[in-house]
């Protein structure tokens, strides 16, 4: 129903905050596809938070992928050059798609961190190792 009211005003920008995390999968997807046609017919921007994946990469032209934490910063901007209208399913087995997945999934487990907190992490083993040759340090940073 919120949806329905920000269209009302025929917005030209449409802010959306995981509109769709409550939802089952099935609903998702049926709101996903509501989204896209909607998008379509106005040519608004939608400017979307999602922490899906799949939902990032079938919705998007641009993901805009933060670090971690607090202080978390734009990490890196990926450009999505898949054609529209976009089908889930025939997406499902494309190599264009599926690299852009990757691409996401590649910066949430790997490269994540805020500039300057690789350097940190190396710097803090490097000074650990140094003090015990028994001891073994693990710097983790956290998932997304």
């Amino acid at each position: 129903m919120g949806v329905a009211r920000a269209l009302a005003i025929d917005p030209p920008v449409l802010l959306m905050d995981e509109p769709f995390g409550a939802l089952d999968a099935l609903t998702r997807a049926h709101m996903q596809e509501s989204l896209m046609e909607i998008h379509a017919d106005l040519g608004n921007t939608v400017i979307m938070i999602t922490h899906d994946v799949d939902e990032a990469v079938l919705l998007s032209d641009r993901i805009v992928m933060m670090t971690n934490g607090p202080a978390a910063t734009i990490g890196e901007i990926l450009s999505v050059e898949l054609p529209r209208p976009r089908n889930r399913v025939e997406l499902s087995d494309n190599a264009a798609y599926n690299h852009y997945r990757h691409e996401v999934l590649q910066f949430l487990y790997e490269r994540q961190r805020r500039p300057g907190e690789e350097a940190e992490a190396a710097e803090q083993v490097d000074s650990e190792s140094d003090e015990s040759s028994k001891s073994l340090s693990v710097v983790k940073s956290e998932a997304a």
